[in-house]
């Protein structure tokens, strides 16, 4: 899969923000996040439909989708962030003007729900996008700073950046042996599943993929690697990162259930290609960013995860 990587964030660009799935309950997350960014160098300019809602949504489609077009439009945007996750980037993807982004590569930021754009752009346009820190969950109130350093390292270099490492150093757990080298591409497990046999979702070929998940009991992570093992995906990716899953657990003490653990060894046992498991990419304060299609190489021997070129262009 050809990729176009977007021209790399230099100290005071403009920086859009953007709010394509659900708005956060309290709005003045937003002002303390773009606080944040200004404090940090950088020009923020906030899409003029962010803090709307409509239901679950940040305003309606036409209002999210109007200001995706806008921060892709206007020159003088270098990065693009996403509020939060939540909910609704799916039900914009068949209305995006994808020749658009293909033809102005910018930085795109999000996780969560956003996977939907993320994996849409990629297939679409070729644009390698960032699962990264989100302006109203992580960058309004004591920032990481694994989080932060790592996201603008990964945006504003255009040198390789090599290991990836998580908190602390602490290991990856080793599902499965192996060594393979390949585009990177996943997100929300749920999100993934939701645009699987769409024309929005990049293939499987070849890939590593990469799933985190927050919320979903264990039979409902079971049914999605069930998906997936049934679509054929898992029989056709080169090896699996899994990274956080966050509160997948069976809240109901008299109800049976089997372990997330059990469920994730019950379809990483039978394959053949490498599975690296502890990654802390998801629903995390100390978060790994991670760039879609991009190439990395797992190394199980060594119990390494090395992203092999720079990010951006």
């Amino acid at each position: 899969m050809e990729v176009i990587k977007p021209p790399k964030l230099n100290k005071g660009d403009l920086i859009g923000i953007i709010s394509p799935a659900s708005s956060p309950d309290d709005l003045t997350r937003i002002e303390k996040g773009v606080n944040y960014l200004e404090r940090l160098g950088y020009q923020v300019e906030v899409g003029k439909n962010v803090g709307q809602n409509c239901g679950y949504l940040a305003g309606k489609d036409e209002q999210r989708l109007e200001d995706l077009h806008y921060m892709f439009s206007k020159p003088e945007i270098k990065a693009i962030l996403c509020v939060r996750g939540g909910y609704g980037s799916p039900r914009l993807l068949n209305l995006i003007d994808y020749n658009l982004i293909k033809k102005n590569p910018k930085i795109f930021v999000g996780y969560s729900d956003i996977t939907a754009l993320q994996m849409a752009f990629l297939k679409k346009a070729g644009l390698v996008t960032f699962a990264g820190p989100m302006l109203a969950v992580d960058f309004w109130n004591e920032i990481s700073p694994f989080t932060e350093q790592m996201f603008w390292d990964v945006i504003s270099s255009k040198k390789k950046f090599g290991k990836v490492t998580n908190p602390e150093n602490e290991r990856f757990y080793i599902l499965k042996n192996g060594e393979t080298e390949a585009q990177v591409i996943g997100g929300n497990m749920a999100l993934i599943c939701s645009i699987m046999g769409t024309n929005y979702m990049p293939s499987f070929k070849d890939t590593i993929l990469m799933l985190e998940e927050i919320g979903e009991a264990p039979y409902r992570v079971d049914r999605m690697f069930n998906q997936l093992k049934l679509a054929g995906a898992l029989d056709q990716i080169k090896g699996i990162i899994l990274g956080r899953f966050v509160d997948c657990y069976e809240s109901d003490e008299y109800k049976k259930t089997l372990t997330l653990n059990e469920v994730i060894d019950d379809y990483m046992g039978k394959l053949e290609i490498p599975v690296v498991y502890n990654f802390k990419h998801g629903h995390v304060k100390d978060n790994i960013t991670v760039a879609f299609g991009l190439n990395y190489k797992i190394n199980t021997q060594k119990g390494t995860i090395e992203m092999t070129e720079s990010a951006v262009s």
